[in-house]
């Protein structure tokens, strides 16, 4: 599990983003809650979502143009949501176990996940808007 090297939204300063950790990643520099994007594989996936956070899961292919179109957004909410959302994504085409896991027909393929419950599943790539509407209501039932 390699970690992934995000900058601080905050200072620009460079840190790697473990894939599993119990809390939630913070800038080395300035303390400031990272955003959260990590790739997995079906093999880390169990890792990845044993977190207390909120998981967005992205269960997404390269060649998919609906794909491409939601991952921009997916890192505009992951910083939006730093310190209590998660996103981890999930290139189906390469680990078929957790596209099946998660009944994936179709993609984009989100599914929002708390404790290792999900929420919601919502496939097909949403504007913003709908996707902060759906991660906030599970904030809010999450607590």
């Amino acid at each position: 599990m390699a970690p992934q090297v995000t900058a601080c939204p905050s200072c620009g300063t460079k840190n790697r983003v473990p894939v599993a950790a119990k809390g939630s990643p913070r800038c080395a520099s300035c303390k400031a809650a990272l955003p959260w994007v990590v790739p997995v594989t079906d093999a880390e996936l169990a890792a990845a979502l044993d977190t207390g956070h909120l998981v967005l899961l992205d269960l997404w292919a390269p060649w998919c143009a609906p794909c491409r179109q939601v991952a921009p957004v997916l890192v505009s909410l992951a910083n939006r949501y730093a310190g209590r959302v998660k996103v981890v994504k999930v290139d189906v085409d390469q680990n078929p176990r957790t596209a099946t896991q998660f009944d994936a027909r179709s993609i984009p393929t989100l599914v929002l996940l708390h404790r290792g419950t999900t929420v919601r599943t919502i496939v097909g790539a949403q504007p913003e808007p709908v996707l902060a509407g759906a991660i906030d209501a599970a904030l809010a039932s999450a607590h």
